[in-house]
Order: structure tokens, then C-alpha cells, then sequence
């Protein structure tokens, strides 16, 4: 589906991402973990193209990322960022059909295939009962699944998610990262997600890379990466791993400073 072959870049000559290489096959779900600063949402931009790599090369489905328009690689990739901001009184509804964007002609609101698609996609994370309310008056999980709609109404091949459960209370943490995996077993979805909770990826995500310092740090199963020794050089902290005992995961315990010696 992806593929970043010696990608590097650099934000006023500092650099962010160091000789990347990642291959992402189609349905695949992969989380990029990493300290603040390690260059996971660089990595996302560099992907969906709103950042051009420095050196290196993105490949989409075969095809240089760099020779695609910008609307055919919206018509094959979806990002939900961080934070989602709109400047007017769009009601939920309007907020996902901005999904519909690539395949739209001029100012037009589209057929009934594009109203079909957003339709689908606000059922999907079922959020039917809020979509004529106004975007900017609801909770801040409601918002997040909102703008998940307004990606799945893309109808994307790979959805690209910017620490997609930040600042959310743990039941919509899982309802988030539920619907993602369904959609990845069930439709084929192939998902990369800049995660910063190590436990939520460990359980939701059958890869993980790790960045450090703008490198890839470590990559594997998350019982490969989620070690001991790898997370405390990583991230600088000093951790218990054990295993989550219904689904067998690795689980991160900190060990705070007073009981690390």
C-alpha cells in the first residue's frame, strides 16, 4: 500500500526524520510510537504528502507520491490529525461530507453516491443521533469521532491517524480504537496510527515502529518492541513489562523514580 525508501527531512535545516525506510502492505495496522519529538507526525505528513520528503522517495500503491495530485491522493488516503478546527456553524453532518471533497466538482454538495458514502460512514462510528448539531458544540470525543467519519467518507484505502485517542476519557479511548480495528479485519482497511499510549498499541496493533530521534528505533510484534530494555532507551524511563493476562499483550508498568533503583 505505502512505502517510504530512504526518507529524510528537515524543519530550517534541523532534522526531523533520518533515512527512514517502511513498507506498509495493504491491511496491514501499524502504530508509530516514539518519545515528544521523535518525528511520528512528521512521518504522517510525509505520507499523505502535506510534507515532501528532503531525500528519499514515498511510494503509494506503486506510483511516486511526489507525481500524484493532490486530489488523487485524497481519493486514496485519509488522515484524522490531532485537532480538527472549523471556522463557521457546520452541523456534524456537513463536517463529514467535507470527506466527499476529492471526488466533488466545483462548489457542488454532491450526488446521491456522495451522500450515500456519508451517510455510511456517520452509521459506522454511530454518531446518527448527533449529525445535525453543530460541530463545534460537541464533547471533544464526539468531535474525534466526527472527523473519523469525515475520513471514512473518503472511502479510503489507508487511513493515516494522528494520536487519535489524545485527551480522550478511556471509553471513547476504546470505542475509537474498536471501530478502526473492525474496520481493518472486516473492510481491509489498512491503518498507520501515531499512538502515545505503549498499552492501547500493544492491544489494538499487530506492528509496532518505534522512532527515536527521528530514526526507526525498533519494529515488530509488539512483544518484540515493547521490551524492557528498548522502551527505557527509548523513551528514558524505567518500566516493568508484563503480560496482559486475557489477551497475552505486553503491558507497560512505570516505575516511578523513588522505587527505580
Amino acid at each position: 500500500m505505502i512505502s517510504l525508501s530512504h526518507v529524510s527531512f528537515s524543519y530550517n535545516n534541523a532534522p526531523v526524520l533520518t533515512d527512514i525506510n517502511l513498507e506498509v502492505a495493504t491491511g496491514e495496522m501499524v502504530a508509530l510510537l516514539g518519545p515528544n519529538g521523535s518525528g511520528k507526525t512528521t512521518l504522517i505528513k510525509v505520507a499523505c504528502g502535506v510534507l515532501r520528503a528532503a531525500q528519499g522517495e514515498v511510494f503509494l500503491n506503486g506510483a511516486r507520491l511526489a507525481g500524484l495530485k493532490r486530489r488523487q491522493i485524497a481519493q486514496w488516503v485519509a488522515v484524522v490529525p490531532q485537532q480538527f478546527f472549523t471556522p463557521f456553524a457546520f452541523t456534524l453532518r456537513e463536517v463529514v461530507l467535507l470527506g466527499r471533497t476529492p471526488f466533488l466538482k466545483g462548489y457542488s454538495d454532491g450526488g446521491p453516491k456522495d451522500g450515500q458514502a456519508v451517510d455510511q460512514a456517520i452509521a459506522q462510528v454511530g454518531i446518527e443521533d448527533l449529525k445535525e448539531r453543530y460541530f463545534n458544540e460537541l464533547s471533544g470525543g464526539e468531535r474525534q469521532k466526527a472527523v473519523l467519519a469525515m475520513a471514512l467518507a473518503q472511502e479510503p484505502g489507508l487511513l493515516l491517524l494522528d494520536e487519535p485517542t489524545a485527551h480522550l476519557d478511556i471509553n471513547y479511548q476504546v470505542e475509537i480504537l474498536e471501530l478502526v480495528r473492525k474496520l481493518n479485519r472486516e473492510q481491509g482497511l489498512t491503518v498507520i496510527a501515531a499512538m502515545h499510549d505503549l498499552n492501547m498499541a500493544a492491544l489494538y496493533f499487530d506492528r509496532l515502529v518505534l522512532l527515536k530521534g527521528g530514526r526507526v528505533f525498533a519494529e515488530g510484534r509488539p512483544d518484540e518492541v515493547l521490551t524492557e530494555e528498548i522502551v527505557r532507551d527509548s523513551f528514558s524511563a524505567s518500566v516493568r513489562i508484563t503480560r496482559d493476562p486475557m489477551t497475552g499483550a505486553p503491558h507497560v508498568i512505570v516505575k516511578p523514580k523513588a522505587y527505580s533503583g
